[in-house]
């Protein structure tokens, strides 16, 4: 029995190429907290978009799957919740212990806070000013 169509992560929600990792950590903004460091950036798709970064500093492959199937799970579960429109590099802190409901909670307070961060610059922008939305 397969999950209902509105609980996948279909690949069109993620985070593939290192290029997109690599313009959302390099051109967005950050924040975090004691379990994970997120950084985000529009991206003009009206749906957010999520990438895992998960070092060795995490443990061995065991350890590191497992994390990133609880953050996983996380996006997949409150994707609703989140900001349309931001892409999402995720890090969890080294030596942060993460659980699925702790997970939930960070993505949604963290995201929340980013989307404020890119409304206070919308509204802050000068004229004739172009914003990566914009662009």
């Amino acid at each position: 029995m397969s999950a209902p169509r509105r609980f996948r992560f279909p690949s069109h929600l993620r985070l593939r190429r290192r290029s997109e990792f690599q313009r959302v950590m390099d051109h967005g903004r950050h924040a975090g907290d004691q379990r994970l460091q997120i950084w985000a950036l529009p991206n003009n798709l009206g749906h957010p978009r999520l990438g895992l970064v998960v070092g060795r500093q995490h443990g061995n492959a065991l350890r590191r799957h497992r994390i990133k199937r609880i953050l996983r799970e996380a996006f997949r579960l409150s994707r609703e919740d989140l900001p349309a429109g931001l892409d999402f590099a995720c890090a969890p802190r080294a030596g942060a212990t993460i659980e699925l409901q702790e997970a939930i909670e960070s993505l949604a307070s963290i995201a929340r806070r980013l989307a404020r961060k890119f409304a206070n610059d919308r509204h802050e922008d000068r004229p004739g000013e172009v914003h990566p939305t914009d662009a």
